[in-house]
């Protein structure tokens, strides 16, 4: 997106990608369907971004959701709010809507190198890259550092550009987990039956907040949709306390009484009350393995689910951590690197899933460009 608005500002552009393809991430983010953003209010859309609202914010009220929606269509591909507000392209694939950008981007003139891993600077302060023939030197006017987070690394974006970084006095706060699922530790039994089964329409809750929605038991714990949405809390409060006691209700759609109805009175199987009760073999499945005192309606409708970690970063869908807010200026030009800015998810701010994660690193990435923009055009080095 930096490279998009630079170059049809007339600056010569060049994109420089580890992958020997680009986009590798973006497509990821797309496998079950490209969620591009978000519908909601623009001041309810910004309040995800949590303490990072303050250097988030000016980006994407420069360049908001329906600016990115206005983008796509201009690409050929018109957008559609969903029943929960996340917005889609009309092909609900990324492959189209890839094929399209890059499309644009050739003909804006913008130079493509691919498999080109970017391991610092030389004494003389060119980048440097290492490649299959060799290393390579640039010397740009301006660069755009957007090298991710930490999670899938095995699409590029593993993290290594932090100690080149903190080589040069940046603060980079640990990169860690977000929007991922947790550990908890089933029996084997539990595991052997029910690792890969969903809990479909659930509430999860921690603390005050409860989320609606489905998720999923692996070997090593749960995560999903529902989870995703409260990982920052849960992965804060293990991060301090050492574990988190996750909330689940299995028939949110039943109040007390009328589940208690339906699960039936005494006289009967464990088994018979949670089939009577319309939960599936899997929910059936949790109830048995989380033993907990209670009654049977108080187990369905809130059992505590105790996790001990995070899932490993590599398998979450994003990352937090990153360069500290405090390193950036307003143009998100590194202070103590002039000339050398940053956008995305290598800065440290985090977002629930919904489409607010491709919006702020979209506009990110924009924001950089203009910036740049800016200073060149000012300073005549066009």
């Amino acid at each position: 997106m930096a490279a998009e608005h630079l170059a049809q500002a007339g600056l010569a552009v060049s994109v420089y990608d580890r992958m020997p393809t680009v986009g590798r991430k973006f497509q990821l983010a797309g496998r079950g369907g490209l969620n591009i953003t978000h519908s909601e209010p623009l001041e309810r859309f910004l309040g995800r971004y949590g303490v990072a609202r303050p250097i988030i914010a000016p980006a994407i009220e420069a360049w908001s959701p329906d600016a990115l929606r206005r983008w796509c269509a201009g690409l050929g591909h018109a957008t559609f709010v969903g029943s929960s507000g996340r917005v889609f392209p009309s092909s609900f694939k990324t492959t189209p809507l890839l094929r399209a950008w890059l499309v644009r981007l050739a003909e804006l003139g913008v130079r493509f190198h691919t498999g080109h891993r970017w391991v610092g600077w030389d004494d003389a302060g060119a980048l440097r890259f290492a490649t299959a023939a060799g290393e390579v030197l640039v010397r740009p006017a301006a660069t755009v550092l957007a090298l991710g987070g930490a999670s899938w690394p095995r699409l590029g974006s593993d993290g290594g550009w932090v100690d080149l970084l903190r080589a040069h006095g940046i603060a980079v706060n640990p990169l860690r987990p977000a929007n991922c699922g947790f550990l908890h530790p089933w029996s084997p039994v539990f595991q052997s039956r029910f690792a890969g089964a969903p809990l479909k329409r659930i509430a999860a809750t921690f603390g005050n907040e409860t989320v609606r929605g489905e998720a999923m038991l692996t070997a090593d714990g749960i995560e999903g949709g529902a989870v995703y949405a409260l990982s920052h809390a849960l992965r804060d409060a293990i991060d301090s306390e050492g574990s988190a006691v996750l909330t689940l209700d299995l028939r949110p759609d039943l109040d007390a009484a009328a589940l208690a109805q339906r699960l039936g009175g005494h006289g009967q199987s464990l088994a018979n009350a949670l089939r009577k009760g319309g939960l599936s073999p899997a929910a059936a499945g949790l109830v048995r393995e989380v033993a907990e005192p209670g009654s049977l309606v108080e187990r369905v409708k809130a059992l505590p689910l105790r996790l001990i970690g995070t899932r490993p970063i590599e398998r979450a869908i994003s990352s937090t951590g990153g360069i500290a807010l405090e390193e950036l200026d307003a143009g998100l030009m590194l202070r103590r690197l002039p000339g050398v800015f940053a956008a995305g998810e290598m800065l440290d701010w985090e977002a629930p899933t919904g489409g607010y994660l491709l919006q702020a690193a979209f506009s990110t990435g924009i924001a950089a460009a203009q910036a740049i923009t800016t200073c060149m055009l000012h300073s005549g080095r066009v």
